[in-house]
């Protein structure tokens, strides 16, 4: 099965800046290696490639990507969108949004290379300081020299070119001290320059042993700044901004939410070495190999052991245990859970305040959530979270299934496998699985559900009359019934009977192929866009088969109480979060 990252590549650790608070102190300096620029990022994609791994988004960092010679800026974004044309249409079809080369510039040299902007529409992402005041004070050349005005003139450049050109600010103590000026400064830049500042993204330090000058905000500092910026730009034209991509940082979708991020992104050196991030970079801990030493199998695996181990050090905090935005805060970014020693992210009170501004409630499942976290970073506390046992003299599930042929064909986990976008998922039934899987759906993608030969006879005395049976619910939660029970929301039921569901033959040896990409995208705005949604499949058959049992056998209807079918729980992602 393909695996897609997100890689960041740095064809260069030389600067043509010392930012008094580098987090890559005095280690900004051109490095000789034997390859070049495009010698290293050719050959990391191309063994990538051959390993059934594929990056989604290729971006460069630094260093500062601009200091590289024109000839080798420019052969590297060349390739970069020569890897997209190539490519666009397969990862459009496995749900990724298409980019343009991206670059993260400090803007200081942007005028040397603007003509390859140009040319290959390369979308800008910037730093900057804000207030500007402090830009001028910490962000200087290596000989001490204020870098703004430049930095302006070059901004200026990108007037006419239709290319992404954005900003982001990393905010400390220091800046909370001038927020009048800070502000300003946000409209300085949307009335009188070509950014866009509808699309910035403040970020919010944290401790690093190269920063003296600087200060992390405190929980309730975060939050007073917070609430300080939606006081000045609540009613404004920049609200929207405000309240979607400006705190995007924390949000569900990026590397700070994930699991594991070392199954997912990657930071490539010029040598050929890779880290996690930026934030990883020079740190051994989050060193995970050599692309010209090992495998790109071995590097991932590397990668994930290493995350893991270190979300583990950490700790886990009962204040997580108990949040219900455990499923989407996943306790943060390891790297700086690591550096405060903290099993808490340390922007969690801000994540608390944004949730509900951007439609994410508190998950009423937090319960299994929190099994999941533990069952992948903190195995030996699965015991305090493992869900109640079943009280004496009540035979376990799994021996009431294996004692009834009928109901062992309700559970079979091999009668099913969902197709999406070209990843295949075998299905198993949600109660009996041992951990969750969960995927991604678009309104582009493509559904095939592939249906094992001779089940639709199974169980059944007229298999003609036989149909599939598809339940696919909502991610957002209703209460009903006497006794008052939570459930997901159900949005529609298909049924296809057995001479339609056995007409294409499938890829796959023994199974029939039922194509449902018109059926999800029929009830597309229905889905929920904050949780996950879950669809379940079985045969009319064995669907009776299961309510029989549990109104003729007390033992099985405790436990079988939520829906047995094979299933798979998905996000689905439409255009607005694919762009984030």
């Amino acid at each position: 099965m393909e695996r897609f990252i997100h890689l960041l590549y740095v064809p260069t650790m030389a600067c043509n800046m010392q930012c008094r608070y580098c987090y890559l102190g005095g280690g900004t300096k051109a490095i000789a290696t034997e390859h070049t620029p495009l010698e290293t990022l050719a050959y990391a994609v191309d063994k990538c490639r051959s390993e059934g791994v594929m990056p989604f988004n290729i971006s460069l960092h630094g260093g500062e990507v601009t200091t590289l010679s024109k000839e080798d800026f420019r052969a590297v974004v060349a390739y970069i969108a020569a890897y997209y044309d190539t490519n666009g249409s397969y990862l459009s079809g496995a749900g990724f949004r298409l980019g343009t080369p991206h670059i993260k510039t400090n803007l200081f040299e942007l005028d040397r290379h603007i003509e390859t902007i140009r040319d290959y529409n390369v979308s800008i992402s910037g730093s900057i300081d804000l207030p500007l005041s402090l830009h001028r004070a910490y962000r200087v050349t290596k000989d001490g020299r204020d870098t703004l005005d430049r930095i302006l003139r070059n901004v200026s450049l990108l007037q006419e070119i239709p290319n992404r050109k954005k900003v982001s600010a990393t905010i400390f103590r220091e800046h909370l001290d001038r927020m009048d000026e800070l502000i300003e400064d946000i409209w300085f830049l949307h009335r009188n320059t070509c950014l866009d500042m509808t699309d910035f993204n403040f970020m919010v330090g944290f401790d690093s042993d190269t920063n003296e000058l600087l200060h992390p905000l405190s929980d309730e500092e975060q939050l007073r700044f917070y609430h300080a910026i939606r006081e000045a730009f609540a009613g404004t034209e920049l609200e929207e901004a405000l309240n979607t991509k400006w705190f995007a940082e924390f949000g569900p979708d990026y590397c700070t939410n994930c699991m594991n991020c070392g199954e997912k992104f990657f930071l490539l050196e010029r040598n050929g070495d890779i880290y996690s991030c930026v934030r990883g970079q020079n740190h051994p801990e989050f060193y995970y190999g050599n692309i010209y030493e090992s495998s790109m199998t071995e590097i991932m695996e590397t990668a994930k052991r290493k995350i893991a181990e270190i979300h583990h050090g950490c700790g886990f905090s009962e204040d997580c245990a108990a949040c219900g935005y455990l499923s989407v805060c996943k306790t943060g970014c390891p790297f700086v859970k690591r550096v405060n020693a903290s099993p808490k992210s340390y922007t969690c009170g801000l994540q608390q305040a944004l949730y509900p501004v951007w439609g994410v409630t508190p998950d009423p499942l937090n319960r299994e959530h929190v099994l999941d976290y533990v069952v992948e970073m903190h195995p030996e506390r699965i015991p305090d979270f493992a869900l109640p046992r079943i009280p004496n003299g009540i035979p376990a599930l799994r021996h009431i299934i294996d004692s009834d042929p009928d109901l062992r064909a309700v559970y079979d986990e091999t009668a099913f496998v969902l197709e999406i976008d070209g990843n295949r998922f075998p299905l198993a039934p949600q109660i009996i699985k041992k951990d969750r899987t969960f995927t991604f759906m678009t309104p582009e993608s493509r559904v095939t559900l592939h249906v094992r030969h001779g089940l639709l006879e199974k169980c059944s005395s007229y298999p003609e009359n036989n149909m599939l049976f598809i339940q696919l619910l909502t991610g957002d939660m209703i209460v009903y019934g006497d006794e008052n029970r939570e459930k997901q929301r159900h949005i529609a039921t298909e049924l296809i009977y057995k001479q339609v569901a056995e007409e294409q033959p499938s890829a796959i040896p023994g199974y029939d192929a039922v194509d449902l990409t018109h059926f999800f995208r029929r009830y597309g705005l229905s889905l929920s866009r904050t949780a996950a949604n879950n669809v379940f499949f079985t045969t009319g058959a064995l669907r009776d088969i299961h309510y029989a049992k549990q109104k003729n056998n007390a033992f099985y209807h405790i436990q079988a109480m939520d829906l047995p079918f094979p299933n798979l729980e998905f996000y689905y992602l439409n255009e607005e979060m694919l762009q984030r």
